[in-house]
């Protein structure tokens, strides 16, 4: 297995469970037959510029922030991340709401505002939900033909 394919897997694992330290990421990579040091999964987690992050109960876990750089060059995810990510689209008036897999809003939504510069005013991300604000005089119907041609 290359770097990236063990990036691309410490990536789904971290969005998949709650790791709170690298003894369990470990085992969660062993159980899919990776086999690593910890030198090389310390390296791994800096490349994927992973941080720990607070949950509600005061814990912490491993997440990976987005970062279309993390995303592009050493994931190897290009511009069909949305195609690949996205769940639904629906509507609420003039906005668009896109629903995605679990970590991959942050994604979609720079995708969205990077390709949609004539139809976009901007995105706010959340976790798996996209809300797009189309620009003054963008129909609806305008805004759909755009999200579906991503998708």
């Amino acid at each position: 297995m290359d770097k990236q394919q063990r990036l691309r897997t410490i990536a789904q694992v971290l969005n998949a469970q709650v790791i709170t330290n690298q003894d369990q990421l470990t085992y969660a990579l062993k159980q899919q037959g990776i086999f690593t040091t910890q030198a090389t999964l310390s390296r791994d987690l800096r490349d994927l510029r992973a941080e720990k992050k607070v949950m509600a109960n005061g814990s912490s876990k491993y997440v990976i922030p987005t970062n279309p750089v993390v995303e592009k060059k050493i994931l190897g995810l290009d511009s069909d991340v949305a195609r690949l990510a996205i769940r639904s689209i629906d509507f609420c008036g003039q906005f668009g709401v896109v629903k995605t897999k679990p970590g991959f809003a942050n994604a979609v939504a720079y995708d969205i505002d990077d390709r949609g510069k004539d139809y976009i005013l901007g995105t706010i991300a959340g976790d798996d939900t996209i809300l797009v604000i189309p620009k003054e005089g963008i129909t609806r119907a305008m805004l759909y033909d755009f999200l579906y041609g991503i998708n």
